[in-house]
C-alpha cells in the first residue's frame, strides 16, 4: 500500500494483480524480489557523513512523493529521517541503483564496518529491509547491538550478496 506505506498482503493473487505499474490506481504495488549491486560504486566516509546518517546500517527509500528517506534499525525498531537533498543528489548521481529503485517497494540497503572503510550498497526489496530490522530487534544487546547482531547482519548480507546481480548501466571502473 504505497499511500499508507505498509505491506498489506502476501498472497500470489495480489502479487500478480499489482505487478504492473498503475494497477490499483497505483496505490498498491507488488514488492519485487530482485537484488542488484553496482560493482563500480564506492561510497566512502565523506559520502556517508554528508548524508547525516548516524549509524553504519540503513536503507534509503524513495517515497511515492519522490522524497528519499533514510531508515535505520535499532533496539526499538526503525528510525526514519530525511536525507539532505544536495548530498543525496551527489551520491545518487554516481550509481544507476538510485534510478532503478522502485518507489516504496525497493530500497538501497547500505552497511559499513564499525571501524570505517567503504560501504556496501545493494538494491533490495523493502520487505527484506524490514525483515532485517525485525531480526536485529530480536537479538540486539547493548548500545551497538552486540556480537549476535553483527553475525545476523553478516549472514543477511551474505545471502543477499549471493543473489545480487549487476544493475544495468553500471560502469566497470571505480568512481
Amino acid at each position: 500500500d504505497r499511500e499508507g506505506r505498509a505491506l498489506r498482503c502476501a498472497c500470489r493473487a495480489c502479487a500478480v494483480l499489482f505487478r504492473a505499474p498503475g494497477a490499483g490506481a497505483d496505490r498498491y504495488r507488488t514488492v519485487p524480489d530482485r537484488v542488484l549491486r553496482d560493482p563500480a560504486l564506492r561510497l566512502d566516509e565523506a559520502d556517508w557523513a554528508a548524508l547525516d546518517i548516524p549509524v553504519r546500517l540503513a536503507f534509503l527509500l524513495r517515497t511515492a512523493a519522490g522524497r528519499w528517506v533514510a531508515v535505520y534499525p535499532g533496539p526499538a525498531g526503525v528510525v526514519e529521517s530525511s536525507l539532505p537533498l544536495e548530498a543525496w543528489q551527489r551520491v545518487a548521481a554516481r550509481t544507476p541503483l538510485a534510478a532503478a529503485a522502485l518507489p516504496d517497494v525497493e530500497a538501497l540497503l547500505v552497511r559499513g564496518e564499525r571501524g570505517g572503510g567503504p560501504l556496501e550498497v545493494l538494491l533490495v526489496p523493502v520487505d527484506r529491509c524490514y525483515e532485517l530490522a525485525g531480526r536485529l530487534r530480536r537479538v540486539w544487546r547493548g548500545f551497538e547491538g552486540g556480537a549476535e547482531a553483527r553475525r545476523e547482519i553478516d549472514a543477511f548480507f551474505a545471502e543477499l550478496g549471493a543473489r545480487a546481480r549487476p544493475v544495468a548501466g553500471a560502469r566497470e571502473e571505480g568512481r
